[in-house]
């Protein structure tokens, strides 16, 4: 397992109603961890790079609803 880690930016601040998304995007394969910062305004994403790419990811985020600037920085 190759883990990647990015931080993204959000365009606004999760709310109650983004937390089940949240949960849910633990299920997708490959997606190993997703943590809101406590400002609820930043997204750490670690995700097994063996097994998705970057666009994947930010794929699977929008599909779940998660406001995500693109462009993250990625910490190997």
């Amino acid at each position: 397992m190759t883990k990647v880690t990015l931080h993204y930016d959000l365009l606004r601040r999760l709310t109650d109603e983004d937390l089940p998304a949240i949960s849910n995007i633990h299920s997708v394969f490959g997606i190993v961890r997703v943590v809101p910062s406590a400002s609820l305004d930043k997204l750490t994403v670690d995700y097994d790079a063996s097994r998705m790419m970057k666009t994947d990811v930010e794929e699977t985020l929008a599909r779940f609803g998660m406001p995500i600037r693109t462009g993250a920085q990625t910490v190997a």
